[in-house]
């Protein structure tokens, strides 16, 4: 794309073949075929019934519909049933997940104004946004949102809003003069208005350099379509488990019916072993589950002012390394306050001056009344810089309006971007005086003289130094400085420019938007937690680097780079380089993916915090996308996994704390769920392999997977919060759910309750009555995998972690007891979940053998677990 900062007005007009006349109807016509419309593409979105059909492209599930069509073949139709409504309950779920995507680009087109003045034959006209052509000459004012990418061709003081786009809060001023250099950042293209930007002040007349997609904003768009969504650890753990617990069913699976079929069993037997097997093998409800504890992890973050969107994203939390933050609105207060001051030859706090000295009282004065700033019941209107001096003066009881109607202006000569200065004229302590206020460079080269308390003194150049020295301190650390002055005239109140001369230097107000006070706090327990913050943001680097300072991301000046030289590194160098940079100024959108991905290639879980329209592709691209909910575009949080309702950086570290425990409950849960699978697949293989019948029906296994531990998995998923959590280092990303001890701790419990289970089938088939045989099992191995939930809440004992303190455990396990209870005592469940009546005896043994694994694990747990 030509870069038009570096021409000026006429080779522009020259380079886009328009003249001042604007473009003429037949121009239109041909550039519109050539151009289209100035608008946002939108690539096609999947239909409800597609995404619905794609939740059963996993193998899992294709497992489970083979069984069923088996179980059908069979005659087994309740079987069939049960598992057909669990598959598509599965389905369902996925589809609504699914369906509550980004609506990123549709929120990126709403950031267009509905209509635009234009000029075209010579004529001043208004049309739709959307039809604006490059090479449109646009007029543009006070209040406009700006439609199209441009060059200034004639400025009347104008300034724009870019914080949607560049993520800085305070005005763009901007001129019409030819840019020269290179790497010039998009917030320095002071000749240039942006798409998406708001003008604040002035007016200006603007030659269209780009449209839609090929805008800045357009960039960010074409981003956000090409920017990847990240699954969380937990979903790639999930994954990755499933694809080798399908491969490993389908081996044990044919293995069974293989080994049955060569002792002679009849096919169809055969075949009912390898669909029991499978069926006890597949977690039915381990996806429904972890939504389910994934959901509740939401409304208690709720309750904490974050706002999760994207479910998996409450799991991934708790395994952030890297937190990437915006600065503008995230860390700092998105509101520029006044810092320090020098006057009378010293610097003063804010809120050090004293009312009773005359000169600094004058100093407040002349900062309200050359000053366009107003505050009506609690709304701030006007430029941030000129609100900072009007909030200054509330600090003082000086309000703003009474003073401008106590001292009234006579004259002004409004601001100027390109002599960087403001006057007025006010009858002020009964003299008519001229008040000046602006930038230093530019104001000190007019000044004759300083007032002091005492009186007015000649500035000599020891005095000139002395100002030069403190401006400058103020800006290294990262202060904007403005210089304020005074000159009486004549009582006719009129001025011109050459009037700004022989000015009377009164002193500087500095001011900045500072750090929230929790920043630094929240700063602290995320480097305390193993987590790195690292500051990212559209700003020039000394501002950033003194914020970052003060709230404990920046230690050294070498950590802090700009986006210039982010260009000059390959991919390679930066993820080099990526762990020694804590801060990144004058950053593009294209920067921050790249950062992103940086430290996403170096195995990290990143978390990237934005409210900008320009943070929403980097918010897509990582792990954990966080945008504000207060200041933050609606671009950004339809971009983001989760959503701060505060706006408050701590509560990201909440999150991350709560995220850190949710994922601890799960994996117990997990293990909840896998440990009582597995006794079932051993004791299928157990009867298998010494010739023993069926220990189960598949009806048997779907009950106790689905109703019977679904319960107790819940209420391990919604164990107490640990604040020990936050002591521990981020796991990895690619640290599995299924590790060695994990997998062992599966097996150790599985194995256990499987011996019970078989005992309970060998005590039954003594009988004679198979029917009583697989109706012990199946009520043994579903009351001792109740009971199980209460060895999976944690490592320890829970004499140790406490047996009552969660209560919805004790009820899931009562619920479940009374369900097994009716399914093998009620008459008319018998045929559906083919059991039969036990008598006493029988019933009192099951129950003592499903004792014995809850009996064996927490004493094991109290003797070797510490």
């Amino acid at each position: 794309m030509q870069e038009f900062y570096k021409l000026s007005a006429a080779k522009v007009l020259e380079a886009l073949g328009v003249t001042e006349r604007g473009l003429t109807d037949e121009e239109v016509v041909s550039r519109r075929k050539e151009q289209g419309f100035n608008e946002l593409e939108e690539k096609g979105r999947k239909g409800p019934i597609r995404i619905f059909l794609e939740q059963f492209k996993d193998f899992l599930v294709l497992i489970l519909l083979a069984a069923a069509a088996i179980s059908a073949l069979l005659g087994k139709l309740e079987s069939t049933l049960v598992i057909l409504v669990v598959v598509i309950i599965n389905g369902i779920l996925g589809t609504v997940q699914h369906l509550k995507a980004e609506q990123s680009l549709k929120s990126l087109k709403s950031l267009s104004s509905t209509n635009a003045k234009v000029l075209r034959n010579g004529q001043k006209i208004e049309i739709p946004s959307r039809e604006i052509l490059v090479g449109d000459i646009l007029y543009i004012d006070a209040g406009d949102f700006v439609s199209a990418d441009g060059r200034i061709l004639e400025n009347y003081s104008l300034q724009t809003d870019e914080s949607s786009l560049t993520g800085e809060s305070v005005s763009v001023i901007k001129n019409s003069e030819v840019i020269e250099g290179e790497h010039i950042a998009i917030g320095d293209r002071k000749n240039m208005v942006f798409s998406g930007s708001f003008v604040t002040y002035g007016r200006a007349v603007v030659i269209s350099t780009g449209i839609g997609m090929h805008t800045e904003i357009g960039k960010i768009a074409n981003l956000l379509k090409n920017a990847q969504e990240k699954k969380t650890p937990l979903q790639v753990n999930l994954d990755d488990f499933g694809k080798k617990l399908a491969v490993l069913i389908l081996a044990l699976s044919a293995l069974i019916f293989a080994v049955n079929l060569s002792r002679g069993h009849a096919l169809m037997e055969s075949l009912l072993f390898a669909v029991s097997l499978a069926v006890a093998a597949i977690p039915e409800a381990l996806s429904s589950i972890v939504t389910i504890v994934l959901a509740m992890g939401t409304q208690k973050l709720a309750k904490e002012n974050a706002i999760v969107r994207k479910l998996p994203a409450v799991e991934g939390l708790g395994s952030v390394s890297v937190i990437c933050s915006d600065k503008t609105g995230t860390l700092t207060q998105n509101k520029m306050k006044v810092q320090k001051i020098f006057v009378d030859g010293k610097v003063l706090e804010h809120d050090e001056l004293d009312h009773d000295k005359w000169l600094e009282k004058m100093l407040v004065q002349v900062a309200l009344l050359c000053n366009d700033a107003i505050t009506v019941k609690d709304k701030e209107i006007g430029d941030p810089t000129e609100i900072a001096l009007v909030n200054l003066g509330e600090i003082y009881d000086l309000d703003e309006e009474k003073m401008r109607m106590d001292y009234p202006r006579l004259g002004e000569i409004p601001f100027d971007s390109d002599r960087k200065l403001m006057s007025t004229v006010n009858k002020l302590n009964g003299k008519t005086m001229m008040l000046t206020k602006g930038a230093l460079d530019v104001m000190l080269s007019r000044v004759v003289s300083v007032q002091k308390d005492g009186g007015i003194e000649s500035l000599t150049e020891e005095e000139r130094n002395k100002i030069e020295t403190v401006n400058r301190e103020f800006s290294e650390s990262g202060l904007r400085v403005l210089a304020l002055s005074y000159k009486e005239i004549n009582d006719t109140g009129k001025i011109e420019l050459e009037d700004e001369k022989e000015l009377i230097f009164i002193g500087l107000i500095s001011m900045m938007d500072p750090p929230r006070e929790e920043s630094a706090p929240a700063i602290a327990s995320a480097q305390n937690a193993g987590i790195k913050p690292v500051m990212i943001t559209g700003d020039h680097k000394i501002t950033a680097s003194a914020i970052a300072k003060q709230i404990g991301i920046l230690k050294t000046e070498a950590e802090a780079v700009e986006g210039y030289e982010l260009d000059q590194l390959s991919d390679e160098t930066l993820r080099e380089r990526v762990e020694q940079i804590s801060v990144y100024a004058r950053v593009s959108p294209e920067h921050k993916i790249r950062i992103v991905r940086a430290w996403q290639d170096k195995g990290n879980i990143v978390a990237m915090t934005g409210d900008g329209v320009n943070d929403a592709p980097a918010l897509k691209q990582a792990d954990i996308g966080i945008a504000m909910g207060i200041t933050g575009t609606e671009v950004a949080k339809d971009a983001a996994s989760m959503v701060l309702a505060d706006d408050n950086f701590s509560t990201i570290i909440k999150a991350v704390s709560n995220g850190r425990s949710i994922f601890a409950n799960i994996k117990n849960s997990i293990k909840f769920l896998l440990s009582g699978n597995t006794a079932g697949i051993l004791s299928v293989i157990y009867a298998s392999v010494v010739a023993l019948p069926v220990p189960f029906a598949p009806v048997h296994l779907l009950f106790i997977n689905l109703v019977t531990d679904s319960l107790p998995a819940i209420a391990i998923g919604l164990e107490p919060h640990n604040e020990n959590v936050m002591k521990e280092k981020p796991r990895r990303k690619d640290a599995p759910i299924l590790d060695k001890s994990f997998g062992l701790e599966v097996l150790a419990e599985g194995l256990i309750i499987a011996i019970s289970t078989i005992i309970a089938f060998y005590i039954g088939l003594t009988t004679g009555d198979t029917g009583v045989a697989t109706t012990m099992a199946f009520a043994t191995l579903g009351f001792s995998r109740l009971l199980h939930g209460f060895n999976s809440r944690s490592k320890e004992s829970i004499f140790h972690v406490g047996i009552f303190t969660n209560k919805i455990l004790w009820l899931s396990v009562i619920i479940g007891f009374s369900l097994m209870t009716l399914v093998v005592t009620l008459k008319p469940l018998e045929r559906v979940f083919e059991v039969v009546s036990l008598d006493y005896t029988q019933f009192i043994t099951v129950f003592g053998l499903s004792l014995i694994p809850l009996i064996v694990v927490q004493i094991y747990k109290l003797l070797f677990v510490k």
